[in-house]
């Protein structure tokens, strides 16, 4: 057995949680590469809704959809915060899963970053949309300026979820230098 990067064991919980025909949401599209896996998750039967502040995420992700042959029927991309995410799902809308990758766009301009009040109000609007089982995964990259602020107020809103409604793990490596990125799961048990 290998321990999985904070990656890798976030696609392992949406993969065990997400079917085919559900309702996911990316809540930081980045370069799309969660968009295309959830967009695979879900099928031509699913939906997948996208979001990111910058336009170039938004194209990055259409690019990568593209080359990789999937169906973007059921794909609506947003070039808008991620704390629009209640406003826009459709209001009897249940997810299955979302997934969030907190910090700057790999390869982009690196002060365009995520911020905790934005993704405090993302997690809290797919929470009102999530399904019983279903999880929200958030992976912290927090090694730029104001990222370990954002790292420790999802940490804290995470640790004060009802333990009735929500179990919520959190996933990371001790001995790994350089700020390695920290798993949060929230799974809906209610």
């Amino acid at each position: 057995m290998k321990i999985k990067s904070a990656l890798e064991y976030s696609h392992e919980l949406l993969s065990e949680t997400v079917d085919s025909g559900d309702t996911v949401v990316d809540s930081t599209m980045g370069n799309g590469h969660d968009t295309l896996f959830l967009a695979n998750l879900v099928g031509k039967q699913g939906t997948v809704y996208g979001f990111d502040i910058q336009a170039q995420a938004v194209e990055n992700t259409k690019a990568l959809l593209k080359t990789n042959h999937v169906r973007t029927k059921n794909v609506y991309l947003y070039n808008i915060s991620h704390a629009k995410v209640d406003e826009i799902l459709p209001y009897e809308t249940m997810i299955s899963g979302a997934i969030f990758n907190l910090g700057y766009l790999p390869g982009g301009d690196k002060t365009i970053v995520t911020y905790p009040e934005t993704t405090i109000a993302a997690i809290k609007g797919c929470l009102n949309h999530l399904c019983h089982n279903g999880v929200i995964v958030v992976v912290a990259y927090y090694g730029h300026p104001g990222g370990e602020r954002e790292k420790n107020t999802v940490l804290e809103f995470g640790s004060q979820l009802d333990q009735k409604r929500y179990s919520v793990l959190k996933y990371s490596f001790l001995n790994q230098q350089h700020f390695p990125p920290i798993l949060m799961a929230i799974q809906r048990i209610d």
